[in-house]
């Protein structure tokens, strides 16, 4: 394995807003080449930080979405016995049927490890998978090389990959594989953290909207009942459709009206529980 420098150090991306805290564990979880486990709630911004440090450090991103029924050996390789099988049948193909080589394909990790250049590796949703995934994975991530047993072979890396792994805190995750990570949790940002954000996102938004836009949007994310509050993304996503509404003014917020609620909610139920509370203010 080759081991690289890292020259360079995170401090944020033209369209993700970090402090000083977050910054300082990436780079401290580069420095010791360790994994960087990132915990809170949907919407905080976990995912989209592997794509702002791979923006800011100019690295490729190579992202392992982890599914429930997920096995190890997919997110190393994959050995395609099917189109093997389909070659020495019909023979019709310019592979050699006696290379196993030619029908063996890298799965996420195996990619990571086997690139040109060092890579962000994102391990989305680790919360998703049981705990021998978890914890076989860790093992594979210490060693940095796995086995593929088909062929006999020993896959190292080639630049060791930065490891970013996501967590939505649904399950609890092993100590074995919590004493393998470094730890950061990412609090949903607080209405001055959220003007931040939006003014990056929207440098030129008008001052008045912005202001009545953040408040409406945590006044409605108090309301008792709603399954899945609104995150960041929905708040950027309803800012842009207000701008786009000629006729809208943000004097309409600050009276109470508050439309495209299906931007920011998108669960029927929790929909008809915020427009019932909406009707129900109006009314007063």
């Amino acid at each position: 394995m080759e081991k690289e420098n890292q020259s360079r150090e995170f401090t944020g991306a033209t369209k993700y807003v970090v402090d000083d805290e977050l910054a300082k564990i990436v780079n401290i979880s580069m420095g010791l080449e360790m994994p960087l486990l990132l915990k809170g709630e949907p919407g905080t911004g976990k995912t989209m930080l592997a794509h702002a440090i791979a923006e800011t450090l100019g690295m490729p991103l190579i992202v392992l979405n982890v599914k429930s029924n997920m096995k190890l050996v997919d997110a190393l390789y994959q050995y395609d016995t099917l189109t093997r099988l389909n070659d020495s049948r019909f023979g019709d193909s310019s592979r050699d049927v006696s290379r196993i080589e030619d029908y063996i394909r890298m799965g996420k990790i195996g990619q990571a490890f086997t690139a040109d250049t060092r890579t962000i590796l994102l391990i989305d949703e680790i919360d998703k998978a049981d705990t021998d995934f978890q914890d076989d994975m860790l093992d594979v991530l210490d060693q940095m090389e796995f086995d593929i047993i088909e062929i006999d072979k020993t896959i190292g890396t080639r630049h060791r990959p930065v490891i970013i792994i996501t967590s939505n805190a649904k399950k609890d995750l092993s100590d074995p594989f919590l004493g393998r990570c470094n730890f950061h949790h990412i609090a949903f940002p607080d209405p001055q953290g959220m003007q931040e954000i939006i003014r990056v996102h929207f440098p030129d938004l008008e001052a008045d909207l912005a202001k009545h836009a953040i408040a409406t949007f945590y006044k409605l994310r108090e309301i008792d009942m709603v399954e899945k509050k609104p995150a960041t993304r929905e708040l950027i996503n309803w800012i842009r459709a207000l701008e786009l509404d000629r006729d809208f003014k943000s004097q309409h917020l600050a009276k109470g009206e508050v439309p495209y609620l299906g931007v920011l909610f998108k669960k029927s139920q929790d929909y008809a529980v915020v427009n019932d509370n909406l009707s129900r203010r109006r009314q007063f």
